[in-house]
């Protein structure tokens, strides 16, 4: 990582003041030396020889203990400075963890957090490649999210399987290193060395990291990666969860936990959105009720169990039977309703008898009676608001009930619109 300008002066100028202060040392080291041998006759005028020879070798120590002293001072000082300048980067990159922290508490998605990974890496690591995987709603297989830096030629898997991946079997970090004999994930690129770092929180795996560089020394640079990486999968490994939970959070808001169908709050505001846009573009918008018919019979003769599991097979049929733009929900009950955007009273009739059949086919199925009744209204033809069109195609399906139930009955039209299909669209 390159060091910020600060950090470079700051340790420049304790260079500088080491420097300075061992030639002071020396400086005076050599003064001292030179004053004692100049005033030595003068202390010792009748001194002989081998006196002044003494003298002097004990000066030249002197003068050799405090150079090596300033030697060793600079020493200490040069020391000081590196530990400083590695101690300034290591609190630099942990500045860069906790802003990358911070930033992932306001990620949505994983394209959010996606982005904020690469940001940071790019940062504290910018001599390697790097990819983010994480699971499917299955968890089956991990998605590639992005990638960046890669080396030329190198083919980045779109889709990775937990079975062919080393770190995900183990749960922690695994080294792909080809030219260093190290044990390989089937998926590995050849021409790069990897490091995966599983991330995990609450005891969960949400996804993978990779890491990857090209150099001769790939795998000492990925060990040295180790720590830096891991806090980096920590750091999103939270995040991840976090986004699961608020997905899942949603989900149960929206979607009725037996049937999976969207629930009752969902369907009065898709209603209202699609009411008001038909207003607009003047196309047509259907509604169908659907009540499954002696459900209550159903329970007490096969119990509640199967009753679940009927309710659960007709939804599929349901979802099964109309278009992705369709939204099937559950009314309540036994009581399910379907919106149909851009769709006229008779192909809403049409569409309700073909899932009137797929649902007495379950009938088979489940070795029951099982059959249901359908009420069909349609803005403008029928009806003129959402709250209009829920209550005449309830009527409708009560008709359907009182004319011996497993059809499909339309609601009267609307002045204006009378001469295009019958009441009792279909009946059995």
């Amino acid at each position: 990582m390159e060091q910020p300008a600060d950090i470079k002066e700051t340790g420049q100028a304790a260079r500088n003041v080491a420097g300075l202060y061992g030639m002071l040392l020396s400086a005076m080291a050599a003064l001292a030396a030179a004053i004692l041998l100049g005033l030595l006759p003068l202390f010792l005028p009748e001194a002989d020889d081998r006196w002044h020879w003494l003298i002097g070798l004990l000066s030249s120590y002197a003068l050799l203990a405090m150079f090596v002293g300033g030697l060793a001072g600079l020493r200490v000082h040069k020391t000081r400075d590196r530990l400083f300048v590695e101690g300034a980067a290591e609190r630099a990159k942990t500045q860069e963890l906790f802003v990358m922290t911070d930033m992932l508490q306001s990620a949505d998605t994983h394209e959010d957090a996606y982005a904020i990974l690469k940001a940071t890496s790019e940062r504290l690591l910018p001599d390697f490649a790097a990819a983010l995987y994480t699971f499917n709603n299955s968890r089956d297989r991990l998605d590639l999210v992005g990638h960046w830096a890669m080396p030329d030629g190198a083919a980045v898997p779109a889709m990775l399987a937990p079975t062919t991946c080393w770190a995900l079997k183990r749960g922690k970090f695994h080294i792909n290193d080809a030219p260093s004999k190290t044990l390989c994930c089937a998926h590995h690129t050849p021409g790069l060395s990897t490091i995966e770092i599983p991330m995990i929180a609450r005891g969960s795996i949400y996804g993978l990291l990779v890491f990857g560089t090209d150099q001769p020394d790939a795998f000492d640079r990925l060990r040295r990666l180790q720590r830096l990486g891991r806090m980096l999968a920590d750091s999103m490994s939270l995040s991840l969860s976090n986004i699961a939970l608020r997905e899942q959070l949603r989900t149960q808001s929206l979607r009725d936990p037996l049937t999976g169908l969207y629930n009752r709050r969902y369907m009065e505001d898709s209603l209202e959105r699609y009411t008001s846009l038909a207003e607009r573009s003047g196309a047509a918008t259907s509604v169908i009720m659907i009540d499954l018919d002696q459900f209550k019979a159903l329970n007490d003769l096969h119990g509640h169990a199967k009753g679940d599991a009927v309710l659960r097979d007709v939804a599929a049929q349901l979802v099964g039977g109309v278009r992705p733009t369709d939204v099937v929900c559950r009314y309540g009950g036994e009581e399910l309703m379907i919106i149909l955007p851009e769709c006229g009273l008779e192909d809403a009739a049409a569409r309700a008898e073909v899932l009137r059949c797929r649902v007495e086919a379950l009938a088979t199925v489940h070795e029951a009676q099982i059959s249901a009744s359908f009420g069909v209204a349609t803005i403008p033809e029928t009806s003129t608001t959402h709250v209009d069109v829920v209550a005449m195609a309830d009527a409708a399906l009560y008709t359907a009930k009182q004319h011996g139930r497993n059809r499909v009955v339309c609601a009267d039209r609307r002045a204006g619109h009378e001469d295009r299909t019958p009441r009792l669209a279909a009946a059995r």
